[in-house]
């Protein structure tokens, strides 16, 4: 039995169909923008793996830190200890997060990080005599992970988990966003879509913990970016009802938008911030979970005196020194001037697709390029053109699209987009 033909009778890969797992790429190795294959072919990985590899693969700098960590200590329980890699990545983060934001608590993934936001918002708020507060709010078009809690704030329609509806906690679900960025704001609650959020708070507030969302950019929920003046208002009127906010960064974070932070855009910060990804520049599964001063020392006057959540590999040192490395890479600013050039190229390569009888929009923001089609594209036609277009590509629903690495070039850029627009006129 050939490498291939085991995966297909044994592995399960994300979203697949054991009986037809459609076309798969055995990947030797990686480096810089590149997936290099058993065969020796090469494809650019337009995804950054599922947007995290912001540095490229395999970078010298994170390898290194990771390698020199491996040698002294790849891991050890945080409870009741510490090391020097998580204080050092804390005092990182609390520098480049806007102030308010520096409690962290470290965690294992995106999805676990957004688990513990809401049992932070709910401990909170039971902590300060709100016992009804129980519920979540959120923005339909949403995605927060495949976990359980996390899936119950996602779009229960359109979403990744619709089948488990029935199952799941019932949430409050708000229309999204109306008006796109970039798009002029208009201040009547009724075209906004901020009248729906307003109406929700003054009839159930007293249910509702926290709201959550995705800032700017719904990511797995569909790629609809939203104007920034919406968060604004929205953690206005949280304010005015002790509804919490929490902002869902695992895939905007970390420069994607344009910002560093996609909630920069807006000038407003959340009462927990969730973080991932591109956290390690992609080299190792981490994400962190930040809470203001207030709801950090809230929570220490619940009745559990805690927060009662405690992953086995919270603050993996390994973890850390990645983590260190990844956010020193960004912080000599290089990142800047990568994303303007990537955003203006992708605008300019993707523009001729909004010819094609197919598309539905064409739109970029920061690295994220996105050809929406009118009927939902099978991903398995992008993955058996990738070795022939040297370009990795993983649509989902209508939408192709492209996160890169900030290190890629204009030359490979391109080829990205011609594989892109090829896609699209398959549709």
């Amino acid at each position: 039995m050939t490498p291939l033909e085991f995966d297909a009778r044994h592995l399960w890969h994300p979203y697949t169909n054991l009986a037809d797992p459609g076309p798969m790429q055995l990947i030797r190795e990686a480096e810089g923008v590149w997936l290099i294959r058993e065969d020796g072919g090469r494809m650019i990985d337009a995804m950054s793996s599922w947007w995290c590899s912001i540095h490229g693969h395999r970078h010298p700098a994170i390898t290194g830190a990771m390698q020199r960590q491996l040698e002294v200590m790849p891991h050890v329980m945080f409870g009741g200890l510490t090391h020097r890699p998580a204080i050092e990545l804390g005092q990182k983060l609390v520098a480049m997060l806007p102030p308010g934001l520096d409690r962290i608590f470290y965690c294992d993934s995106g999805s676990v990080s957004v688990e513990a936001a809401l049992k932070m918002a709910l401990q909170y708020q039971r902590a300060n005599g709100y016992e009804a507060k129980s519920e979540f709010a959120t923005i339909r078009g949403g995605y927060h992970g495949d976990t359980w809690k996390a899936m119950s704030v996602c779009d229960p329609v359109n979403g990744m988990h619709g089948l488990f509806r029935g199952a799941l906690s019932i949430q409050h679900f708000l229309p999204r966003p109306a008006i796109r960025f970039g798009d002029p704001w208009v201040e009547d609650p009724n075209v906004n879509g901020l009248g729906a959020l307003a109406a929700l708070l003054a009839e159930k507030s007293e249910r509702i913990a926290a709201l959550i969302l995705e800032p700017v950019v719904q990511g797995a929920g569909g790629m609809y970016f939203y104007h920034p003046n919406w968060l604004r208002a929205a953690k206005a009127l949280c304010a005015t009802h002790d509804v919490l906010v929490i902002f869902d960064e695992i895939a905007t974070g970390f420069g994607r938008t344009g910002q560093l932070f996609a909630m920069d855009y807006a000038g407003t910060v959340p009462d927990i911030l969730c973080l991932g990804k591109a956290l390690t520049g992609g080299h190792i599964s981490f994400a962190a979970c930040i809470a203001s001063e207030t709801v950090g020392l809230g929570i220490g006057q619940s009745a559990a005196g805690v927060f009662m959540h405690g992953p086995t590999y919270m603050a993996n040192p390994l973890a850390c020194a990645a983590g260190n490395a990844s956010l020193d890479l960004l912080a000599s600013g290089e990142w800047h001037g990568q994303l303007v050039q990537i955003a203006a190229q992708m605008a300019s390569e993707l523009a001729p697709a909004r010819d094609l009888p197919g598309v539905a929009d064409v739109r970029v923001l920061g690295a994220i390029g996105v050809i929406e089609m009118h009927e939902p594209v099978d991903p398995r036609i992008a993955h058996a053109a990738a070795p022939q277009s040297g370009v990795w590509l993983r649509p989902f629903g209508k939408n192709i699209y492209c996160m890169p690495p900030y290190v890629i070039t204009p030359d490979e850029l391109s080829q990205v987009s011609a594989a892109m627009i090829a896609l699209a006129r398959q549709g």
